[in-house]
């Protein structure tokens, strides 16, 4: 026969112990604690037996380590340096010009391949049949084609200009060649600290104005001419200072002494080749995403704003760009670390990059292979991690707040 269980005999029955319910290794607390630590040690024991592992096979084959050659002298040298650099300089020296070209040339490459992706992406809307279909190209055909054919392919355009003698010229100012760009260099005089002052003020009055714009409208619905009020000043301030200051500043043209071109400002056509190409390829990808950012936000409020009489050019600025681009930053995201990466390219052009002159250059002669990966692997993490950090914080002030 079955005896029926009363409900305090289950309750006691499926009681956990007291003892082992109250012991530590049950608490969930202590007991990720736990966990995490011996992962903790066991990475750590990893990792030093891979690099104690490697100094001693580095040891057995007579190799040096240690960082001590970033003091010796570098003894050959370099296309392109934004610092002073002569070939008996240091190790450290190429390293830091290395970093400094990658960074030049990235920056240049996320200006204008954002500037490209946001006229492409805004264009493929566009009711304008020939506009539209020159969006759909630009994109299809340079998004499809490998980054590294478009660099050889610019750079092999720049190797069919003329030579010095015969540049290309715009108002005998500035020329084309072979050899590269070269046009007028502003040379600051006394006083003219005053207008860089005068520029300073003007963006942080910008910044103000901006803030200020927005709270306003916030309280009251109406909105401020930004647009033009930031023009005038950043226009405007400096201008003034100039006519105060007798306009501090003369023009260094380049003139063509010898064989090539001499004072103004030049670039090299590796960093042109390389620009080029990375602008234009992640432009096409931006642009995509501009596309997809746009078509995120719900048509209805396209049509709504076009019921109460808005014209198009303010739809775009003011309703349907500031709503997709929680959808499009993300994206910009992985498309800027996308380009700092493909800098490394550059080596097939010989533009004195990072990798180029440290990883390549200086690591053959050094061969202190462990080191200077490490180093260059480092300082591409830093960048993209800056890059992730700044594009992340602008993504938390574009994305929506619910009341």
């Amino acid at each position: 026969m079955f005896s029926k269980k009363t409900a305090e005999q289950i309750k006691f029955e499926t009681r956990p112990n007291r003892v082992g319910a109250k012991a530590f290794y049950n608490n969930p607390k202590y007991r990720g604690w736990i966990y995490q630590s011996v992962l903790f040690v066991f990475l750590i024991g990893f990792f030093y037996s891979i690099v104690s592992n490697t100094l001693d096979n580095m040891s057995a084959q007579g190799i040096k380590s240690g960082f001590s050659f970033l003091n010796t002298s570098a003894g050959f040298d370099v296309l392109m340096s934004l610092i002073p650099f002569d070939t008996t300089d240091s190790y450290l020296q190429i390293f830091i010009i290395g970093i400094l070209n990658t960074i030049l040339v990235s920056v240049i490459g996320i200006i204008f391949s954002t500037i490209l992706g946001f006229i492409f992406g805004i264009a493929y809307f566009s009711r304008n049949w020939l506009i539209n279909k020159i969006a759909v190209i630009y994109v299809e055909i340079f998004r499809n084609i490998p980054v590294i054919l478009q660099v050889i392919f610019w750079y092999t355009v720049f190797n069919a200009l003329p030579i010095a003698r015969e540049s290309l010229n715009l108002g005998d100012a500035v020329f084309l060649n072979v050899t590269g760009l070269y046009f007028p260099k502003l040379v600051g005089e006394s006083g003219s600290g005053v207008v860089y002052g005068a520029i300073v003020v003007a963006i942080l009055a910008i910044f103000a104005i901006k803030r200020w714009a927005k709270k306003r409208q916030e309280l009251t619905g109406e909105q401020f001419p930004i647009l033009w009020t930031s023009l005038g000043i950043f226009f405007g301030l400096p201008l003034l200072a100039l006519l105060i200051t007798g306009l501090p500043f003369h023009l260094d043209y380049p003139a063509l002494k010898g064989f090539n071109f001499k004072g103004g400002i030049s670039v090299i056509p590796e960093l042109i080749s390389l620009a080029i190409a990375l602008s234009v390829y992640t432009g096409a990808f931006i642009a995509e995403a501009v596309r997809a950012g746009i078509q995120s936000v719900p048509q209805g409020q396209t049509e709504a704003a076009r019921s109460i009489g808005l014209k198009e050019s303010k739809i775009m600025s003011l309703i349907i760009v500031p709503q997709s681009m929680r959808v499009i930053t993300p994206m910009l995201n992985s498309e800027y670390q996308s380009l700092v990466k493909n800098t490394t390219i550059a080596t097939a052009i010989g533009y004195p990059e990072l990798f180029t002159v440290f990883a390549g250059s200086a690591l053959n002669q050094v061969g202190q292979a462990v080191e200077i990966m490490f180093m260059t692997l480092a300082i591409y993490f830093v960048i993209n991690m800056v890059i992730s950090l700044v594009m992340n914080h602008f993504n938390k002030r574009t994305e929506l707040s619910a009341r």
